[in-house]
């Protein structure tokens, strides 16, 4: 049996390209324009923007829960 993804509530990471896992859901951070964004999808497969601070809120992950 393997332990569960560790949830983290610091801030994400600040490196551009990084993927995150989040509520079941891979996050990469995008740092156009100097304002750096966590896009992914939505539930119903659209594109959604996730600050650091709202990511850090929902909880992240470097590996996707199982």
């Amino acid at each position: 049996m393997q332990a569960p993804a560790r949830r983290h509530t610091t801030a994400p990471p600040t490196t551009p390209c990084t993927v995150v896992w989040s509520q079941g859901r891979p996050y990469v951070l995008e740092s156009a324009a100097g304002r750096p964004r966590w896009m992914g999808m939505d539930r119903h497969g659209r594109p959604q923007a996730l600050t650091g601070d709202e990511l850090r809120r929902r909880g992240w992950s470097y590996h996707r829960a199982r």
